[in-house]
């Protein structure tokens, strides 16, 4: 499945250019998708070309370093505490969002999580953190998701490698061959300088469980049974750290649920959406 959203551009405050989409009902409750490490808004197909764009306002975005966005040379244009939630927040103010859901999928949690510790919960009307290792304990790596990846020096051969081999190793529940083409294809736009600086991103695990205790909009959390990259560790502590937050298991999904069962992702988010923005 493919979709073709014209993008448009929003600086972010950094001056970095971001590749933003939007779709569905104009006066619809809102909905933000934040996509995963090496991934565009094209992943979310099943979403923004589907019955969720007929009832709700639905922007997405490239993050910076990927897709149609810009992508600084500086490892710390992708580093520290601020720059992503910065992000987040100049297209929420760019698109005149108001309580969006954020919905963010793998390294999208992780950038919710840095938006929740710089801005906190007031903007937001929930949370829908997918197949993300909120709470960055070690522990919670799965086996495909712990590979280490290679430096930006290596050999295009081998980047290409590990990026099949890192897509792969998402589904449980295998994409059509022209899906995973098209996949393979916006995860190599993702220069090897930005994967690497990425790669140099933490946060302290004290910290998140510090700033996750403070939420108090509802929050879903929904992963797959058979997530090799982030294991459903992951989920349960993020639940434990985040007061009244409900996770919804996938059993036959690894890490891309929203893709894998899609029908049963989107009438999820959809019910979650509407119970909490509503």
């Amino acid at each position: 499945m493919t979709i073709a959203i014209p993008p448009q551009y929003v600086a972010a405050p950094d001056g970095v250019r971001l590749a933003v989409y939007e779709c569905g009902n104009p006066a619809g409750l809102e909905l933000l998708l934040i996509h995963g490490f090496a991934q565009s808004h094209l992943c979310f197909a099943p979403q923004l070309d589907s019955e969720l764009a007929r009832h709700f306002r639905i922007v997405a975005f490239d993050l910076r370093g990927h897709g149609a966005s810009d992508k600084p040379a500086d490892a710390a244009a992708y580093q520290g505490g601020s720059v992503w939630a910065r992000d987040v927040a100049a297209v929420m103010a760019a698109k005149r969002l108001r309580r969006p859901v954020l919905a963010g999928w793998s390294m999208g949690g992780r950038i919710i999580r840095q938006y929740l510790m710089n801005f906190g919960d007031n903007g937001v009307a929930g949370l829908n953190f997918v197949g993300s290792l909120v709470v960055e304990d070690p522990r919670a790596r799965g086996p495909a998701g712990g590979r280490p990846r290679p430096p930006a020096s290596a050999p295009l051969g081998v980047q290409l490698e590990a990026a099949i081999a890192f897509l792969d190793g998402c589904y449980a529940i295998k994409p059509s061959e022209a899906d995973f083409r098209v996949a393979v294809g916006y995860n190599m736009l993702v220069p090897f300088h930005v994967r690497e600086a990425i790669g140099g991103w933490s946060t302290d695990p004290t910290e998140t469980i510090a700033a996750l205790a403070k939420v108090r909009v509802p929050t879903l959390i929904t992963h797959g049974r058979q997530d090799a990259i982030v294991l459903p560790l992951a989920a349960e502590m993020a639940a434990q750290a985040i007061p009244g937050a409900r996770v919804s298991w996938f059993d036959a999904c690894g890490h891309a649920p929203f893709q894998e069962d899609a029908g049963r992702f989107n009438s999820e988010l959809a019910a979650f959406v509407a119970s909490a923005a509503g």
